[in-house]
């Protein structure tokens, strides 16, 4: 069993899924029919074989008399109980276990081919003119009067002396003195035989054919059936030679083929959005990285220049320039660095652990009021305790607040606030416009107001991640009054053990 399961295993693995659903189809169908005609075959048998034991149990009572002995009853009435003969003492006396007068050309009378008479030890005694039957342990059983009666198949002799298998009736019955004894009829199982024979041809040919018949219909069914496979398998064929995947297939109906197809497009359309985006993150961030790279290159080149010419600049041109190669470099590297926090996939994200936020903002207001001197940056931040990156969390923060710093006017104010998971930064710049609210968060993207300010369009996108990441959300309103409001909510507790 360990070494044929593997080899049926690979042969079925070798055809293809159309060729193994016509076989499951012959296969179920050949057994569906095998089990139909076996069934139809064992009632038939069954049925002859009550008819045999009807006619023979027409037969009650002791055996017949001699051939003069057996007298039908009336009509409609079946036979007459047949008497039991005057000899039948005499027979059971001089019991011959060998049969008399074979060759007879006249059988017995009576609905039996072949009768014999069974002494109480188990020896048959054989009747002149009516063959001989092998005692079986049940005829032995009724011969003892253990029994009344029993059907069986056997073997005998009859009367012209032909060897026949039989049908066997044996009963029981008494002499005039006790004695128990019985006596055995029989009938031919040829006339059982053959129309049994006929019909096991007959249904075999029939379930042959039912075989073909349904291998071919499976074979067809299949080839209908896995139709829609064909398209899909041509599809991903098409996509993976040409990688378009604008490839679409057709969805009909509702069934399982129909649901692959919708899962299938669902899929290629998911895979084409995010090429896109990889594409336009491409895009943007070439464009990003062209700015600082050429003043970079500029003021570098002036100051090669200059010193290549021996014509040095004065002192206060080269500090203005050494300065803007330094904010360029600074701009550059925190450009790339925004670009790998964004590039990093989800599944690979920081270790998350215990983190205290109102630590986390207090450390972020300080590097804002460095990147905002002339500001008057307030705060006020109550403990509260989130699963996070603290780094993560540091630099989503400070990017909030840099926004704010960003476009907040000379000698302004920014109001930070921590209370209940809330974060409130609020500004008193120009605010956003109600058409730009919607895309602050997106990738690169820089209101036509700000595209003159320094920065990348990365910050808020990284907030975004951050705080989804976090499992909370962030939203950017308008500021009564002015300005901008922006909330961020993390879900927590405010002690850490809670």
């Amino acid at each position: 069993m360990s070494t044929r399961a593997p080899v049926t295993r690979r042969l079925t693995r070798r055809l293809t899924l159309r060729a193994r659903m016509a076989l499951l189809t012959a296969a179920a169908v050949a057994l569906a029919v095998a089990a139909c005609a076996s069934a139809g075959w064992l009632l038939t048998r069954n049925q002859l074989y009550r008819e045999l034991d009807r006619r023979l149990g027409a037969v009650s009572g002791g055996p017949p008399a001699a051939p003069d002995g057996y007298r039908p009853g009336p009509p409609g009435q079946g036979p007459r109980t047949p008497r039991l003969p005057r000899q039948a003492e005499a027979l059971l006396a001089a019991c011959s276990s060998e049969p008399t007068g074979t060759g007879a050309q006249n059988p017995p009378p009576g609905p039996y081919e072949i009768m014999q008479l069974v002494r109480a030890d188990g020896r048959r005694c054989t009747v002149p003119g009516a063959g001989a039957l092998e005692v079986t342990a049940q005829d032995a059983r009724v011969a003892r009067g253990e029994r009344g009666h029993a059907y069986h198949d056997g073997a005998g002799v009859t009367a012209s002396g032909t060897e026949d298998d039989v049908r066997v009736l044996t009963r029981s019955f008494r002499l005039r003195d006790g004695t128990p004894a019985a006596v055995s009829y029989a009938i031919s199982l040829d006339e059982v035989q053959g129309p049994l024979d006929n019909l096991a041809l007959l249904l075999t040919a029939v379930t042959a054919l039912g075989v073909v018949v349904s291998a071919a219909a499976g074979l067809m069914i299949a080839r209908a059936s896995l139709r829609p496979v064909d398209e899909l398998t041509g599809a991903v064929e098409h996509i993976a030679r040409t990688e378009d995947l604008a490839t679409r297939i057709p969805e009909e109906g509702t069934d399982e083929i129909a649901r692959l197809s919708r899962s299938f497009n669902t899929m290629t359309a998911a895979l084409a959005a995010s090429r896109e985006r990889q594409q336009q993150l491409i895009a943007d961030a070439g464009h990003e990285l062209r700015t600082p790279l050429t003043s970079l290159r500029t003021n570098i080149d002036l100051l090669l220049r200059s010193q290549a010419t021996g014509r040095d600049l004065p002192p206060e041109t080269r500090r203005n320039l050494l300065a803007s190669v330094r904010a360029q470099l600074r701009e550059l590297t925190s450009l790339v660095g925004d670009l790998l926090e964004l590039a990093r996939p989800a599944e690979t994200g920081p270790v998350r652990e215990t983190v205290a936020l109102h630590e986390v903002v207090e450390r972020a207001v300080e590097r804002a009021r460095l990147r905002g001197p002339g500001l008057t940056i307030t705060s006020d931040t109550r403990p509260w305790h989130v699963h996070g990156d603290p780094a993560s969390l540091e630099r989503a923060i400070v990017n909030l607040l840099d926004n704010a710093v960003k476009f907040s006017p000379p000698g302004g104010a920014v109001t930070v606030r921590l209370e209940d998971g809330e974060l409130t930064v609020r500004d008193h710049g120009p605010g956003i416009p109600a058409a730009d609210l919607p895309h602050v968060f997106e990738r690169f993207w820089r209101s036509p107001s700000a595209r003159s300010l320094p920065g990348s369009g990365l910050g808020l996108s990284i907030v975004a991640r951050v705080v989804a990441e976090c499992g909370g959300r962030v939203a950017l309103e308008p500021a009564p009054g002015g300005g901008t409001l922006a909330r961020l909510h993390l879900p927590g507790t405010p002690a850490p053990g809670d």
